[in-house]
């Protein structure tokens, strides 16, 4: 249940959800250290080091039966399934285009991340949408037909990304878990998967574990905490703090990760992408107006 009340929104969770997002825009320089990595390990690592650094936070708590009680009942249990897949689609699209060079795409997906809410909205629960709604919609549709024109192809990084993360996000905003338990349940689903696979990769010869030196394996090792800590204070803001304040607080990452990739990692930024970016930036601009107005309303 969300806990904003009509007199103001939730400190702890608007404190969770703005060092959440904090933590994503800063992610593109730890990924940058770990370019030699192959991306499917890196993300097989984030799974089981997050995992374990979720059972050790449980386990100071004495509440590691909580992941048990939440994986025991079905309907938990299939949510943090489709969480956890998502998350797994998530984190590998993001690290592929860092690696790739492409994290002005990945900022473009995030920035149009609560847009694609809306349109969840609209599909999933037949939301009807009001006049300001609208607008703002077709505004970043005709951003990203503006880009897919002038790039020749559609933004599919970007596209992935807002689609993926909205869906995770949909998904633990209700799913009846807390936000540590559930992040534990879900990494653990994963861990099967990634402890097979990093294995493989070990005996094949192609691991990077035994062969990358103790500075590469202790930021894969940091990469537990990294994933473990945004993503249990992301859940705690979504659900303590109202779908706007936190679709306005999703603008600080991709903030911070445009100007990681257009000042520190020197990817190009103008012409035709400072113009899809104006669409969307300006599509967000009435997003954010629309909700205002609403909130000015509720206050009288």
């Amino acid at each position: 249940m969300n806990d904003a009340t009509a007199q103001g929104v939730d400190g702890r969770g608007l404190a969770a959800g703005v060092s959440a997002f904090l933590l994503w825009g800063l992610m593109p320089l730890y990924m940058k250290l770990l370019q030699s990595v192959p991306v499917l390990q890196i993300t097989a690592h984030r799974m089981m080091w997050g995992c374990l650094c979720g059972f050790g936070w449980l386990a100071l708590r004495g509440e590691t039966n909580h992941v048990w009680r939440a994986l025991a009942d079905p309907q938990t249990r299939w949510r943090l399934c489709a969480s956890a897949a998502f998350i797994a689609i998530n984190w590998s699209i993001f690290m592929w285009g860092i690696a790739t060079h492409h994290v002005v795409e990945i900022s473009l997906g995030y920035f149009i991340g609560p847009l694609v809410n809306v349109a969840l909205g609209v599909v999933l629960f037949r939301e009807r949408l009001k006049p300001l709604q609208w607008l703002s919609v077709a505004i970043a549709t005709a951003g990203v037909l503006y880009l897919t024109w002038t790039m020749g192809r559609p933004p599919w990084v970007s596209l992935a990304l807002a689609l993926s993360f909205s869906s995770y996000g949909l998904v633990r905003k209700v799913a009846k878990v807390e936000a540590l338990p559930g992040f534990t349940g879900e990494t653990l689903l994963l861990l099967p998967f990634a402890a097979v696979y990093l294995l493989w990769a070990e005996l094949s010869g192609v691991g990077t574990v035994t062969t990358a030196g103790l500075g590469i394996d202790a930021l894969l090792l940091f990469g537990g905490p990294l994933t473990a800590v945004p993503l249990v204070l992301f859940a705690v803001g979504a659900r303590r703090i109202p779908l706007f304040t936190l679709g306005l607080l999703q603008y600080i990452a991709p903030t911070m990760q445009l100007a990681c990739a257009v000042l520190l990692f020197g990817e190009p930024f103008g012409g035709s992408r400072v113009i899809g970016f104006f669409f969307i930036w300006a599509a967000l601009a009435v997003f954010v107006l629309d909700g205002l107005l609403t909130l000015r309303r509720r206050a009288f």
